[in-house]
């Protein structure tokens, strides 16, 4: 029987045992996807408002960074912050920038709704790769899941007359992607790293790099720094809810298996549904009340797959 990935992370990196929590795993994912819900919905409102988006980024990254440093100095626990893996966390700060650059950025290219469901492919990427890399043998379930989430891509792209461009599309399918590599990477230094240490050496890793782009900023955009009130707001709510968004996420998965946790993602397309009309005033087409529903159920039924497999290992 092919392995999991949680077999081949174990095997890279043994550490010390952690207690599987399952509930607590999936009530901390929840959590997580209505607090990303809250940052793509932030996301967007300061795009209307013109701030350029790489900006917005460099916040996202520097609020939690400044704010974890300056709650474990006042508490007196810097020592948290020591860690043996300094390369893996510089590896995951460089894949989860241009993940965060995707995942954050479809939202400037297609409405809410459909930029968060092309992000629930990511389980399907991860079952082609694992055929493709791992060379794993897939049974029928799987495949007939990746086949029916591509046909709920192809129903939403909706060729014939797509009112989705074909760029953001791409975008999102993309971020998919990476969302399935850092998912496996936060499993990975879950094993021997506190939720806290990772996010903040992502955030302080990832600010100075992003910060490189902003003397860039292309004309028609607010200059960088130069905001009103209510956009600082929102711009700290990025960052803030970000934060808490994955501290939540990474402890999730400390907790709980990336194929049994990642199904809790799904809470957040009603979110997404939510805010696009309460805010913009959008509700989907046709297409994407058809497309949606085959790409969370092939998702669904890998994830549940995935479970059943690992448990049998």
């Amino acid at each position: 029987m092919a392995s999991s990935p949680d077999h081949h992370i174990r095997a890279l990196h043994p550490g010390p045992p952690i207690e599987q929590r399952p509930m607590l795993a999936l009530g901390l994912r929840l959590g997580s996807a209505f607090l990303f819900s809250v940052v793509l919905l932030l996301i967007k409102l300061t795009g209307d408002r013109g701030v350029w988006f790489p900006e917005t980024l460099v916040w996202r990254q520097v609020v939690p960074s400044a704010l974890l440093l300056g709650w474990l100095v006042g508490h007196g626990q810097l020592h948290r912050l020591r860690t043996a893996r300094p390369w893996v966390h510089a590896r995951r700060a460089a894949i989860g920038s241009v993940g965060m650059f995707m995942t954050l950025g479809v939202v400037l290219l297609l409405p809410l709704a459909e930029a968060t469901v092309l992000g629930f492919t990511a389980p399907i990427f991860a079952v082609i790769l694992s055929v493709l890399v791992l060379h794993e043998r897939v049974g029928v379930w799987r495949i007939g899941a990746v086949v029916l989430g591509l046909i709920g891509v192809v129903i939403m792209a909706n060729p014939s007359q797509s009112h989705l461009p074909l760029f953001g599309l791409a975008v999102g399918v993309g971020a998919a992607f990476m969302v399935a590599l850092v998912s496996i990477q936060l499993r990975d230094l879950g094993r021997t790293e506190e939720p806290v240490t990772i996010v903040f050496y992502f955030s302080a890793m990832s600010a100075p790099v992003l910060a490189l782009l902003l003397p860039f900023a292309p004309g028609g955009h607010d200059r960088p720094f130069h905001h009103d009130a209510i956009t600082w707001l929102m711009i700290g709510g990025i960052g803030l809810f970000g934060m808490f968004s994955q501290l939540l996420m990474t402890a999730a998965l400390r907790y709980g298996r990336v194929s049994s946790v990642i199904v809790m993602d799904y809470a957040q397309f009603g979110w997404s549904l939510l805010w696009g009309w309460l805010v913009f005033d959008h509700l989907p087409p046709a297409s994407t009340w058809l497309g949606a529903p085959a790409i969370i159920a092939a998702g669904a039924i890998i994830a549940r797959r995935e479970h059943l497999r690992a448990t049998r290992s």
